[in-house]
């Protein structure tokens, strides 16, 4: 498509399918992707027998960078930032690791970067290796809005300056040069975690609880302002009787502007009702990113013994939890207590829970 731009001025659907011999609807597709992705634009609708004329702009995508937004909890804020390509969501989280500067965790979920941090700054050099290529040097907050300041080299010079204000979830970006390095403030809303566990949805013929989860993420997701993270399976203690299959429950985050945190709970409770196999399901909702070390005492415990419901609603009262439904509030609180777990913990009711205290 590029090459024919520069040759002729401009290619047609036609054009291409013949020349490469693929489907008119294949190359249909990627006219639209590629448009989307500013790509490729329409220079002359059709008419009559006279096909579209497109342009192709550059051979570049005009960004990797699918969403930058930001949770936060007075001090502690967490930084979310999703890349179509696991390469570079790969590239980043080793160098933001190495550099260290004002996150204090970098991890991936996915394609999804996941970094904590404090508000404030730490100074780290940038540059040719052995130096890390980026860094995030401080983090800070001006009313409702983070603003983290990015220090780069090479490509991801190029990202900050080129893609990451394309991102969903940045309000701007604003970036200045010091010979090869770049650095730049990246705006995002100041959102809260929302953190909710399901459990016991299923009965011995129909449901999983897996799969309902996931419909919650996907529903709660389309709501305005409010940004699905992940979706994520725990196995609960297999010594349950009453169990249905293995005993695993289910956890899904958002991060959400706080006036919608209520109208997310109260979705979330009437989807779950009315969706759920089985009359005893529960859900657990905990706002916030704090990981309290009585809570994931708890998680331990509803790994390796029988909880009573009075239990899980004195520790859920106790940590500002909201629990609704059955004996499924028991592992639904689990699943929340268990947030921050990586997966082999998380599927694996043998291995010991972390006491993250942050």
């Amino acid at each position: 498509m590029r090459r024919i731009t520069l040759e002729d001025g401009y290619f047609t659907i036609s054009g291409i399918a013949g020349l490469i011999d693929i489907p008119r609807s294949t190359v249909q597709d990627w006219i639209n992707r590629l448009i989307e992705d500013e790509c490729i634009i329409l220079d002359s609708p059709g008419k009559g027998r006279e096909p579209a004329h497109y342009i192709a702009r550059t051979a570049l995508p005009q960004t990797i960078c699918k969403r930058i937004f930001t949770t936060c909890d007075e001090d502690l804020i967490e930084i979310y930032h999703e890349c179509m390509s696991s390469g570079c969501a790969s590239f980043c989280k080793h160098h933001h690791g190495r550099a260290g500067g004002a996150l204090t965790s970098v991890r991936r979920d996915g394609t999804l970067l996941r970094e904590r941090g404090w508000l404030g700054g730490t100074p780290a050099e940038v540059g040719i290796s052995p130096l890390p290529a980026v860094s995030v040097v401080s983090i800070r907050r001006e009313g409702d809005q983070i603003i983290q300041t990015i220090r780069s080299f090479g490509g991801p010079a190029y990202s900050l300056t080129e893609m990451m204000s394309r991102a969903k979830g940045v309000l701007d970006v604003r970036t200045h040069r010091r010979g090869n390095i770049v650095e730049g403030d990246v705006y995002t809303k100041a959102l809260r975690l929302v953190v909710i566990g399901v459990d016991d949805t299923d009965s011995d013929g129909d449901g999983a609880t897996f799969a309902l989860a996931y419909a919650l993420l996907e529903r709660l997701g389309k709501m305005d302002g409010v940004m699905p993270i992940a979706h994520h399976v725990a196995m609960l203690w297999p010594g349950i009787e009453e169990k249905t299959a293995g005993n695993s429950c289910s956890l899904i985050e958002f991060a959400a502007e706080e006036d919608q945190i209520q109208e997310i709970i109260d979705a979330a409770v009437s989807f779950v009702a009315g969706e759920s196999a089985s009359p005893e399901w529960g859900i657990a909702v905990k706002v916030g990113l704090s990981r309290p070390t009585a809570l994931r005492s708890y998680g331990a415990q509803v790994r390796s013994e029988r909880i009573s419901i009075e239990d899980a609603k004195t520790m859920a009262e106790e940590h500002g939890i909201h629990l609704a439904g059955g004996r499924g509030v028991i592992g639904a609180l689990g699943a929340v207590s268990l947030h921050g777990c990586g997966e082999e913990i998380l599927l694996n009711p043998g291995l010991p829970v972390p006491d993250y205290r942050s």
